[in-house]
Order: structure tokens, then sequence, then C-alpha cells
């Protein structure tokens, strides 16, 4: 069996914009929004979080985010009932 093959795929989805404060989470323009992606991994999506945070650090508003889409994709006790 392939190396990827044996790893769980755990889909996260990596995006940002900016935001109307400094302490929410309420973004300015939705249409706006960066949509950077959706990795098979924690680790990969947390690099490229980081790569986006890192590039906007000079905008306060401007916020990245990770999404563990795994988990609203399966929550608990729903694998397998075809949600």
């Amino acid at each position: 069996m392939a190396m990827a093959e044996e790893r769980k795929q755990l889909l996260h989805l990596v995006f940002g914009g900016e935001l109307k404060t400094l302490t929410g989470t309420e973004f300015r323009d939705l249409d706006a929004l960066d949509i950077v992606g959706i990795y098979p991994d924690y680790a990969s999506a947390r690099d490229a979080w980081k790569a986006k945070a890192q590039a906007s650090v000079d905008n306060a508003h401007m916020r990245y985010f990770v999404v563990h889409l795994h988990k609203l994709l399966e929550p608990e006790g729903a694998v397998g009932q075809g949600l």
C-alpha cells in the first residue's frame, strides 16, 4: 500500500479576510474573502495558513483561519450514516 493511502484524509480549509474589528471574527467584505485552499491534513493546512498570515502581517485586520472540514463532514457518531 502506498504511503499516501496509509494516512487517513483529514480535509482542512484555509481562508481569510479583513475583519471589522480586531477582537471579532466578522468580515468586512464577504466577497473579498481569500480562499487559500483545501488541504489533506492539518500540517499542510497550517503551512499554508502560516505563509498567508506572515504575508499579511502589515494589516492588523487581516486574519486567516484553518477550518477542520473533516469534523464537519464526519461529526462524531455520524460516520457511515450518509449525512
